[in-house]
């Protein structure tokens, strides 16, 4: 009683028909929940942020801090 020989040729191949749709679809599906869970809300957290941001408010309450060394405050 002898055991049967293993499928050799063409085993690349068969695999690859079962395990290639399964690693795209899972792909697809995990870049759809990375979209949805972390870079939407990031997005609109920006957004958020810079609706209400004054630059030129920001900019000066550095100066008046001392933060740049070439612009003096408004006081001096």
């Amino acid at each position: 009683m002898s055991l049967a020989k293993p499928m050799m040729r063409g085993l690349l191949a068969k695999r690859l028909r079962y395990h290639l749709p399964i690693a795209f679809g899972l792909s697809f599906l995990f870049a759809a929940i990375f979209k949805y869970t972390v870079a939407e809300p990031r997005k609109k957290a920006y957004a958020d942020f810079y609706k209400q941001y004054d630059s030129v408010k920001e900019f000066n309450a550095m100066r008046e801090a001392g933060i740049f060394e070439s612009v003096r405050p408004s006081g001096e």
